[in-house]
């Protein structure tokens, strides 16, 4: 039963769910100190996890699907590959495309419970974010071959996550609080997007458009991380000019060599994606890294590390900025 759940999680991609976890934290903690009910925030918390699994299975669903209808598929060649290959686990036989399903409508179904618990005890306006956190889930997969998913992505991680958290917690909407989501939902993209740069000739295989691969190469779509990486820094300053937060926002400051670091490592993979680089501190966590390297991954999921990890120490100090600017 153990090595199942095990199974489970790792094909729901957990190693993602600090994604969730973090943007929830900043909007959590924004929200209890304006007098929130922290259960029903916890309760959201959870609702938002179990809809990221899901999406995360039901992505992978319609890739795999899209995959096995190409006429010279290989399988032995796709998983040589196994870095990229999301959908590994199917793709082997591990798991069957019903269990999928079943797994991710379990995932699915619970968050719905959750939903209408809160609509219940929070009010109408719990099912607005409800069925936007809904649409984007299921919409995903498909906007996702269209260049879409950045912006899918920014609206679930913005104002659907923060507008909703804020909204069971204290009961009303709240402006400022689209404004507090942007640089959270910036690094949440980030995130994302170094995930489509490293995925530039595969998604152009199967016939996927993405915003990095409608560049010329992958080294050219790294204009766009640099963007992002930019746009995630000024969003502060923005946030301290509305008089949404004060000065001591400027912590995320602290992470800029972090973001640095991340930009070149990501211009190395694009000239050499067989390349990893040298292990740091500051690169904790990267769990299961040992486990990584045997199998030929660790080029790969470090990238993806470096970029989670990012967003987590982003949004640690955005969260003391948050607590050292309106609590003390």
């Amino acid at each position: 039963m153990l090595q199942k759940t095990i199974q489970v999680m790792e094909c729901s991609r957990i190693f993602s769910l600090p994604m969730s976890i973090l943007s929830w934290f900043a909007i959590f903690v924004y929200a209890l100190i304006d007098s929130g009910n922290p259960w029903y925030g916890i309760l959201a918390l959870i609702g938002i996890g179990l809809v990221h699994l899901g999406t995360n299975l039901i992505d992978d669903y319609f890739d795999y699907k899209s995959l096995i209808k190409q006429v010279d598929f290989d399988k032995a060649e796709y998983l040589k590959n196994s870095q990229k290959t999301k959908c590994r686990y199917l793709v082997n036989g591990i798991m069957k495309e019903s269990d999928i399903l079943l797994i991710s409508g379990g995932y699915f179904f619970a968050a719905l419970l959750i939903g209408v618990f809160l609509f219940l005890k929070c009010g109408h306006g719990v099912m607005y974010f409800v069925l936007a956190g809904a649409i984007i889930a299921l919409i995903y997969p498909f906007v996702s071959r269209i260049c879409l998913s950045e912006i899918a992505v920014a609206a679930a991680y913005g104002p659907a996550l923060f507008g909703g958290v804020y909204y069971v917690m204290t009961g009303i909407y709240s402006k400022e609080v689209f404004l507090l989501s942007i640089p959270t939902m910036i690094m949440t993209v980030i995130l994302l997007y170094i995930h489509t740069v490293m995925d530039f000739e595969y998604d152009q295989n199967e016939g996927k458009r993405t915003i990095a691969n409608s560049f010329d190469s992958s080294l050219d779509s790294l204009v766009i991380l640099k963007l992002f990486l930019i746009l995630a820094y000024i969003a502060p300053i923005i946030l301290c000019i509305f008089d949404v937060v004060d000065w001591q926002i400027f912590l995320v400051y602290l992470t800029t060599p972090l973001a640095v670091d991340l930009y070149k490592s990501m211009l190395e993979y694009t000239t050499n994606p067989d390349s990893v680089p040298e292990r740091k501190w500051y690169h904790f966590p990267m769990e299961n890294f040992e486990k990584l390297v045997e199998r030929g991954e660790a080029g790969f999921m470090m990238r993806m590390y470096q970029s989670r990890n990012l967003m987590i120490y982003f949004t640690l100090f955005f969260v003391v900025g948050i607590i050292l600017s309106l609590a003390l």
